[in-house]
Formats: C-alpha cells, sequence, structure tokens
C-alpha cells in the first residue's frame, strides 16, 4: 500500500532514522502537512512505552519537498502516566518541521464518556460531491473525499457564509486506520474558508495539533473543519472527526496564514 511504503522510517542511529518525503500526497505541490506528521509518528511509535490518545502538535518552519529525510526524535520526559517527546524532519541540513508528541499510558479513567457535540450532519454519500483527482494536488488520489453539497460550491465558485467544509472520508484502497493514518486523515478535508472565500485563498498552515481518541470502527469517516475568525492575515480551523457509529475519533486545531493567490 502506498501510505505504508510512504511513511516508512528506518532506525540508523540512536533517536535517528531515515525517510522518504513522497509526493503522492501533496497539495498544490507541497507535502500535505497531516501527511508529514504520520511519517513523524512512524519514528515516534518506536521510541514510546506508549500509545494511547495520543496528542501530536506540528511546527511548520520551513518547506518540506519530496525526497530523502531524516527524523530525529528526542524524549522530553517519562511518568507513569505520559511519555513525551519531540521530533524533527530534517532535509538539506535545515529543520522543516518540529513536533512535539504526548503518548498516554491507556490506564486512563474512562468512566466518563460524555460528548456535548454530534457528528457533523451529511448528505448521504450518492448526494455528495467527490473531490477529483488534480494532478498538484495528488492527496486526492489517495483518499475519497466526499464533500457536502451545502459547502460544495466553492469548486464550481460558488460561496456561502459559512466558512466550513465536511463530509465524507476514507482511503481508496480501504486501508485500516492507525495513529498514522488518523494523523493524515485529521488533515485532509480542504481548508474551510474556501467555502466562503473560494479558491483563490492559499492556507499554508503554521501549526496543528491533533489529538487522537479512538480508532474508528468504520471505513467511511465523518470529517469537519470550521473556520470563525480570520484576522490581520491568520486564522483558525477547528476539525472532527467521527465514525459511522458516532465514535468521536479525533479533533484538531490549526492557526494558518491566509493569503490570496
Amino acid at each position: 500500500m502506498h501510505f505504508d511504503t510512504d511513511t516508512r522510517t528506518e532506525r540508523t542511529s540512536p533517536g535517528v532514522y531515515s525517510a522518504a518525503i513522497s509526493d503522492r500526497w501533496s497539495i498544490n505541490n507541497n507535502p500535505n502537512g497531516g501527511y508529514l506528521m504520520a511519517v513523524m509518528s512512524r519514528a515516534l511509535l518506536t521510541q514510546s512505552d506508549f500509545s494511547s490518545t495520543p496528542i501530536v502538535t506540528a511546527n511548520y518552519l520551513a518547506r518540506c519537498v519530496p525526497g530523502p529525510a531524516t527524523i530525529e526524535v528526542r524524549e522530553i520526559s517519562r511518568t507513569r502516566q505520559f511519555h513525551r517527546f519531540e521530533a524533527s524532519i530534517i532535509q538539506d541540513g535545515a529543520e522543516r518541521v518540529r513536533a512535539l508528541a504526548t503518548f498516554a499510558s491507556g490506564g486512563g479513567d474512562c468512566s466518563i464518556n460524555r460528548y456535548e457535540a454530534s457528528p457533523p450532519e451529511l448528505a448521504p454519500r450518492e448526494d455528495c460531491v467527490l473531490i477529483p483527482t488534480i494532478p498538484t494536488y495528488t492527496l486526492f488520489g489517495e483518499l475519497d473525499v466526499m464533500l457536502d453539497p451545502s459547502c460544495a460550491g466553492w469548486m464550481q465558485n460558488k460561496h456561502v457564509e459559512r466558512s466550513e467544509n465536511k463530509g465524507w472520508m476514507r482511503f481508496k484502497n480501504e486501508r485500516p486506520y492507525d495513529l498514522p493514518a488518523v494523523l493524515l486523515i485529521a488533515d485532509s478535508m480542504p481548508p474551510a474558508v474556501m467555502a466562503s472565500q473560494g479558491m483563490m485563498t492559499w492556507v499554508p498552515t503554521i501549526e496543528i495539533s491533533v489529538n487522537v481518541r479512538a480508532m474508528p470502527q468504520s471505513t467511511w469517516l465523518r470529517c469537519s473543519l470550521r473556520t470563525r475568525f480570520i484576522t490581520c492575515g491568520l486564522l483558525e480551523a477547528d476539525g472532527e472527526v467521527w465514525d459511522e457509529a458516532g465514535n468521536l475519533v479525533a479533533i484538531s486545531r490549526q492557526i494558518a496564514q491566509a493569503k490570496k493567490l
């Protein structure tokens, strides 16, 4: 499977891993941020004693490009409950991405399981709009992303007032989900601001934080991304990923630039 090949890392020395950044997961010819987090998580998982409810926050310092890369992992702290790391992607001698990752022991108190929000309401998949494969947006050649009709108008230069994209998502080859896959999915919905501002907007991510709560119990996932504030060239985007059984899979918050192309 492409995803497994394209996120593979190999340990070359203590805390150092080699990787190859692929061009199969790109947005506007740039490797998708969630894909880069997925690559980093491969190395992180080999270092951590824990793997439950991970929180991964990535800062994008410079543009990554397809090609060889080095992943450096440094342990920050280790307690009975949490294992924390810092990781970096290095290309051509320069740090391109830096991430903080927290893994829990899995022994947390799960007696309270309360949702004060519901999965996004979506039209049946047969009524949704599939994002087509575009040469410079190769991510959509690997994922099926089907937008709800209420927010899909921006692809035909029809805008709405609410900056939200929501829809169904899955791997085209129906690959099973794990942590790297969920990190990718959490950052694969088109920018919410496109619903109101159109494709004229370029939205490079500065920072994204993803908290994975559970592994999905379905192939198709319900995803949403919402922006409420755009000021001084910056915006926030809050994301949710749910499975078809109504289980919360992941929540995310990212800060990005809002630029006109």
